[in-house]
């Protein structure tokens, strides 16, 4: 059976964290099982086994950062035992064995002069010298890199770590061991960043793609901003009575979110050249409206998509979020489920938050905020003054693929439909 290898759980993907291992070595595994949670860029998920048999070797500790790609364990058939690792002699090592091998010629003849010109004690103190470069030379060859990363992200002095690897490398375990027992020191804080009395926390893999891709997206994306407030009554009405048909259980029952979701797609129905990003010297619009929803969670924000969402009815709708957001919320989702997406829906309103620009996730063409429902005096169509029901919808629009008149077009469809409600049940 094959190596496991660190896999590519997103389409941004370049390492994982391994968090845990929920198997240990020699454990006996099922193909399905869950043996460890890899932290992506993402999402913090649960990783099943690939293969049958058992988990006869691990090489990546908790915690560990592992590039795409690389082994993390070997599950193995019956009697089946991990491949012993062939040490390769690295590019950087050959270079200055190579180095060292061209100054020992002239030096070895230097030496059989200075042999017949000088006493011993003289030849003694000079050769020491030599020797201990040697020897610094030949611990740096023996940490392997990732030894050398962690034990500078730690503070570990690899020349006080005694190796535990092939022919006395310094393994990653061994730094963390030392860290251990040592208490190693932290890194220092940037010097501009006040640590007084606080706590530097590092960012997780998903922190940190949330950071690189809104400043790559604020930044080159030209965004504009369109805002509506609509008659949020005739929603209040529908929602009001669905319950009193009996629809009552939280599980099962629509909410007003359900609504804003299937008119979002049915708008983009109406009005496709918004269902688009840009692409270079193009612009693609695309056939099918995947939706992607915005879902917190305790490390950061992933977005689950419905795929296809145009041929889903305000039921499926509801019932997919419900199950995307659960499984997001509990690192069960899949890794095709969060990726792509025509555009996004990010709804705030349940948290209070009465009205919002959210930012765009390139390459998607818009992103729509939603508000809270607040009640507030309005006019009636009789000029009086009343008390109503308002939502705030902003649409955040990337001006390379939609213009103003497009974007002010397709809001005033959704406005139609999320005024006039039973539109959205046919």
């Amino acid at each position: 059976m094959p190596e496991i290898q660190m896999p590519k759980l997103s389409d941004t993907m370049t390492e994982g964290t391994l968090v845990s291992w929920k198997k240990k070595k020699g454990d006996k595994v099922s193909a399905g099982d869950v043996i460890a949670e890899i932290e992506t860029d993402k999402a913090t998920m649960e990783w099943e086994s690939p293969e049958d048999g058992t988990l006869t070797e691990i090489y990546v500790e908790e915690g560990g950062k592992v590039n795409v790609g690389d082994k993390i364990a070997f599950i193995g058939g019956e009697g089946e035992e991990a491949p012993v690792e062939e040490k390769k002699e690295k590019p950087a090592e050959a270079k200055a064995e190579k180095k060292e091998e061209k100054k020992a010629e002239p030096k070895a003849e230097e030496t059989k002069k200075k042999e017949a010109e000088k006493p011993a004690p003289a030849k003694a103190k000079e050769a020491a010298p030599a020797a201990q470069i040697d020897k610094g030379e030949e611990a740096r060859a023996k940490a392997s890199p990732v030894a050398r990363r962690i034990a500078a992200e730690l503070g570990v002095d690899l020349g006080s770590v005694k190796g535990t690897g092939p022919d006395g490398r310094v393994t990653e375990t061994d730094v963390r061991g030392a860290a251990k027992s040592k208490g190693a020191a932290p890194q220092k804080a940037a010097p501009s960043m006040k640590t007084d009395g606080g706590t530097r926390i590092n960012l997780s893999g998903m922190r940190k793609i949330i950071a690189q891709r809104l400043a790559e997206s604020l930044g080159p994306v030209p965004h504009f901003y369109l805002n509506i407030d609509i008659d949020a009554g005739p929603l209040m009405a529908a929602r009001a009575e669905l319950k009193s048909a009996g629809e009552g259980a939280d599980t099962s029952k629509i909410t007003v979110n359900d609504f804003v979701l299937k008119a979002a797609v049915q708008a983009a129905a109406k009005v496709p050249k918004v269902n688009a990003s840009f692409d270079g010297d193009a612009v693609v619009q695309y056939a099918d409206i995947d939706l992607a929803i915005a879902v917190a969670i305790e490390d950061g924000l992933v977005a689950p998509v419905i795929r296809a969402a145009q041929t889903k009815s305000l039921r499926e709708i509801s019932e997919l979020v419900k199950d995307l957001a659960n499984r997001a919320r509990n690192k069960r989702m899949k890794p095709e489920e969060f990726q792509g997406g025509s555009f996004t829906v990010s709804n705030l309103g349940g948290m209070g938050i009465d009205s919002f620009f959210a930012i765009i996730n390139p390459p998607q063409g818009f992103i729509l905020s939603i508000g809270a429902i607040v009640k507030t005096a309005v006019v009636d169509d009789s000029d009086q003054i009343i008390v109503g029901h308002r939502m705030s919808i902003g649409m955040s629009c990337d001006h390379r693929v939609i213009d103003g008149a497009l974007g002010a077009e397709y809001l005033k469809e959704l406005r139609h439909l999320l005024e006039n409600p039973a539109l959205l049940l046919v």
